[in-house]
């Protein structure tokens, strides 16, 4: 793992963005995560944020089984795993399940 920040290059989706807003940055770090949340630009009820959590966490299914080779399902699940041991008790309880080992589609 990289020292630096490695951005995500968003000019090849700059027609798509159009006028949308953003609303969150996340970078992961050894000892957890480091993230940034901006509600203004999903509106004033908190609930709005979780209904874009889960739209992230099914594109995050899809960009994890095209990257690693697994189904979308399967990766959607594994997910929902790490979410739900996150909720019931924080990783400072190291309560995350242990990982499931894969391999990266092009290994």
């Amino acid at each position: 793992m990289t020292d630096k920040p490695i951005p995500i290059d968003l000019v090849p989706f700059a027609e798509t963005l159009g006028d949308s807003r953003e609303f969150l940055r996340v970078w992961a770090k050894d000892d957890g995560t480091l993230c940034f949340v901006n509600p203004r630009a999903l509106g004033a009820d908190p609930a709005l944020f979780g209904i874009a959590m889960v739209d992230v966490v099914r594109n995050a299914a899809s960009t994890y089984a095209k990257a690693i080779g697994v189904p979308e399902d399967e990766a959607l699940d594994r997910i929902w795993t790490g979410l739900d041991a996150e909720r019931s008790a924080p990783t400072e309880d190291d309560a995350l399940p242990a990982p499931v080992p894969v391999a990266r589609k092009d290994d």
